[in-house]
């Protein structure tokens, strides 16, 4: 029961001064109390009084409601105690200092200080949505991975889009490429599919990545991005890049939204059965929402009106159950045909021609659920290459094994070892012999931490050790660059039969509108590089570049 006046105040004076005082007795003033002492106790003595009250008035307040009616929650701090009062800091009078005390205050500021974790290098601005993968199509002849076990199947899934460029504050509609990454909450753990919206990249070989990124970030002097001779210098020095170079400046160079566009794993994987027969494969989303995209001139007009415009619309249409779908398709080549095949099919500059590896169809991906929080569940999503289930393997591709390496360590920096505990990077059960580290969130409590035991502790999968393919490998280790095999006849081929009058048009603008602002000399070698593609392209490319900056090639 509360206490009354007279007892909460003979329980302080009891407490603060260790002797008791009658409170029925008229004495005046306490004398038998020093000044000082005196001026403490009737401030305690008040400070409880101003406490009884609002304890004794505390039942008759109604609690406050929300706009829906419903009573709302209590503020409380990071550790779950109830906050009196929270736009005010804690000061002595009205002009006074705040008090070191305010531990309120300074949980607030401390967690306002560290909201940010470090944005990725590459692929920083996104936007995250959920829903399922469902098998349409029978390919267990291919592989035996449980997601495509059966027809009819459906397994949840978390899809990411990005720019690969530019930072947090990046407009969603500069020329760019964009990811698409797929995860597949599947029985056998998390399978990452890690992509983009071309279907080749600008090198073959991890060991240029970073080059490559730098060349897109910000000049290391002036801070300015683009950097127009640092890109163009780059990709005139690296021909293997004038395949995905075209793709870029082409129509689909700037998507008018995420749900109208392809995906494409890029690298090449391989595929192991329930025989343990072994293929290699590819994997492609197409829209089923037909292909759209914007002009250079829209592009850059809603860039300075909505820069989340490729966010927007993919939230909006979500939350008007307007659900995009893809349908996903792998293309098969037999290790045979791989060997004599007369380009590298391990090279991500290149594609596989439909016309000998035609697409098989496999599934359906349909996004129908928004985020309920962007931070949890899209800024700190992780995508892992390394992240294959039993029945899915690597190949050989020189980008996809640095790749195995590279994605998980990103996540290891910006979100701590224990990245895939989070529950939107979460498996739906884990059983292994790692412990502890910074921001444990399941410590598989009660199994051993050591293998091999005697405790009934986990043990190795015999169904992920059958589907473990014995690959013969054969050479001699030696550092080889593979950038000149055969650098543009595909280019070619895109360039003279898949692009329309009007888009050959198109793509000449856009790759003049950045290739004017290099130098001479990084113009000739760029045109030399288009000539090999196309002499009329380069041609044509060369008249449109201003007078100032006229190459001295001879074409």
């Amino acid at each position: 029961m509360p206490l009354s006046k007279p007892e909460l105040l003979r329980r302080d004076h009891t407490q603060v001064f260790g002797k008791s005082v009658d409170h029925t007795k008229d004495e005046g003033p306490i004398h038998h109390l020093s000044y000082h002492a005196e001026q403490r106790y009737r401030t305690v003595a008040a400070w409880q009084f101003r406490v009884f009250a609002r304890l004794k008035n505390w039942d008759h307040q109604p609690r406050l409601q929300g706009l829906w009616g419903k009573p709302r929650e209590s503020i409380t701090t990071s550790w779950g105690v109830p906050i009196p009062e929270k736009d005010a800091s804690l000061t002595v009078g009205y002009h006074g200092q705040v008090l070191f005390q305010d531990w309120v205050l300074i949980d607030e500021l401390a967690h306002f200080s560290r909201e940010r974790i470090p944005e990725r290098v590459v692929h920083a601005k996104g936007a995250g949505a959920f829903g399922y993968f469902e098998v349409t199509h029978d390919i267990t002849q291919y592989t035996a991975a449980r997601v495509f076990s059966e027809i009819g199947k459906k397994t949840p899934i978390a899809v990411r889009f990005s720019q690969v460029a530019g930072e947090m504050g990046y407009s969603d509609t500069v020329r760019d490429v964009r990811g698409f990454a797929v995860k597949f909450y599947t029985e056998d753990g998390i399978w990452d599919l890690v992509g983009n919206n071309l279907p080749t990249f600008f090198i073959k070989d991890s060991a240029l990545f970073p080059t490559f990124i730098h060349i897109l970030k910000r000049n290391p002097k002036t801070h300015i991005r683009p950097d127009y001779d640092m890109f163009w210098d780059f990709i005139s020095l690296r021909p293997e890049s004038t395949h995905t170079t075209l793709m870029m400046f082409s129509d689909r160079g700037i998507p008018d939204s995420y749900r109208h566009m392809h995906g494409y794993g890029v690298n090449t994987f391989a595929f192991v059965n329930s025989h343990g027969k072994f293929s290699y494969c590819k994997f492609h989303y197409l829209s089923n929402q037909g292909i759209a995209n914007l002009s250079s001139e829209e592009a850059q007009r809603i860039a300075g009106a909505d820069p989340e415009y490729l966010l927007r619309d993919l939230y909006n249409a979500i939350e008007t159950s307007e659900y995009p779908s893809w349908n996903l398709y792998v293309q098969i080549m037999t290790p045979e045909q791989a060997a004599k095949n007369p380009y590298d099919p391990f090279d991500d500059s290149k594609v596989w021609l439909h016309a000998d590896f035609p697409l098989i169809p496999v599934g359906r991906l349909v996004l129908n659920k928004n985020p309920k929080s962007y931070f949890a569940e899209v800024e700190q999503i992780g995508f892992d290459v390394a992240h294959l289930i039993p029945g899915i393997e690597p190949s050989p591709d020189r980008m996809l094994q640095g790749r195995l390496f590279n994605y998980g360590d990103t996540h290891r920096y910006r979100l701590g070892i224990n990245n895939t505990q989070l529950p939107v990077n979460s498996p739906f059960r884990v059983n292994n012999y790692q412990r502890d580290g910074r921001s444990t969130i399941q410590s598989q409590p009660g199994a051993p931490n050591y293998h091999p035991n005697s405790f009934k502790g986990p043990e190795n999968d015999r169904r992920a050790r059958a589907l473990t393919p014995v690959l013969p490998i054969q050479g001699d280790a030696q550092r080889i660059d593979n950038g000149n095999e055969d650098n543009f006849s595909q280019p070619r081929l895109l360039y003279q039969n898949v692009l329309k009058p009007d888009e050959q048009g198109r793509l000449i603008e856009n790759i003049i509108s950045w290739l004017k602002n290099a130098n001479s000399v990084i113009q000739d070698r760029a045109l030399l590089n288009f000539s090999k593609v196309d002499e009329d392209l380069a041609r044509r490319i060369r008249q449109g570049l201003p007078l100032g900056s006229q190459p001295h090639i001879d074409l």
